[in-house]
């Protein structure tokens, strides 16, 4: 009886909060009259895919009426190098920091780690001089920069707390065969990294795609990623609001976050659980 009460309570927490997906989806199905005129929670009486359409290719994000089309492709060219780049910058400071000690390691490492808590706003400024000292202000490169140099932090102290799980023995027994220290890394450490990798691709593929803040401050025309075309869109009128238009373009921004964590989400977990032993 306790078990499916256990079960019950996690259904309806679920469905709760399933809800507001569950409208997104619907809204973004009907056609403006049907919403005006039926109920919010309904199901669509007749299945149009016309917002669908309108949001990809045609709705107006601010003065430019293209759609989310570029702007989601601008994205997928931020996010992609910046998520391989922070990665292998992580896995390397991470294999430093966890078996080649040197005089102030834990220092720099608290330095580092220092940085994941710095808030958004803090960086805006400073960040801001020195795209514009590197001539890549308002450019899709400089997004990307930003995006690298905001998740070093975060990636190193993910590799970090997996590679001190790897037993100094295998490093010893390296260094006497002959290997060096990009020997060991390639040939000991990487293969070995998949479930870390996996955590640190998700990690930050979902907070650089998901980004406003960096997005809406340090891009430019033709480099805006899909979330702040995605705010351009909702918050541009012009005659009837058409909310199908706008949920459509939600689910469209919100789709490739939400399809990493369906395939891949277990491997999240487990490759967060696989660095917990040591660190």
């Amino acid at each position: 009886m306790l078990r499916w009460s256990l079960y019950a309570i996690l259904i309806l927490f679920a469905l709760f909060y399933l809800m507001p997906l569950f409208v997104m989806v619907t809204t973004s199905l009907k056609s403006l009259e049907e919403i005006r005129t039926g109920s919010l929670l309904a199901l669509p009486r007749a299945l149009t895919f016309q917002p669908w359409i309108e949001a990809w290719s045609s709705t107006c994000a601010g003065t430019q009426c293209q759609g989310l089309r570029p702007f989601f492709w601008n994205s997928v060219l931020m996010a992609v190098p910046a998520v391989v780049i922070s990665t292998a910058i992580g896995a390397l400071n991470g294999y430093v920091f966890a078996q080649w000690r040197f005089p102030g390691a834990n220092l720099f490492f608290a330095a580092i780690l220092f940085g994941c808590f710095i808030p958004f706003q803090v960086v805006l400024m400073p960040m801001a001089r020195m795209l514009g000292l590197l001539g890549l202000a308002g450019t899709i490169p400089g997004l990307i920069l930003v995006h690298v140099i905001y998740g070093i932090g975060f990636t190193t102290l993910f590799f970090r707390n997996y590679y001190v799980t790897i037993p100094q023995e295998l490093v010893r027994a390296a260094k006497v065969d002959g290997a060096g220290f990009f020997r060991i890394f390639v040939a000991i450490f990487l293969p070995l990294s998949l479930p870390i990798v996996t955590v640190s691709v998700i990690w930050q593929f979902t907070q650089i795609w998901n980004d406003f803040l960096f997005g809406v401050s340090f891009s430019g025309p033709g480099s805006q990623p899909v979330t702040v075309a995605l705010n351009n869109i909702v918050n541009s009128t012009t005659g009837v609001k058409a909310y199908n238009v706008d949920m459509a373009a939600a689910i469209i921004a919100a789709l490739p976050t939400l399809l990493v964590y369906v395939v891949a989400g277990k491997y999240f977990i487990r490759g967060l659980t696989a660095g917990s032993v040591k660190g």
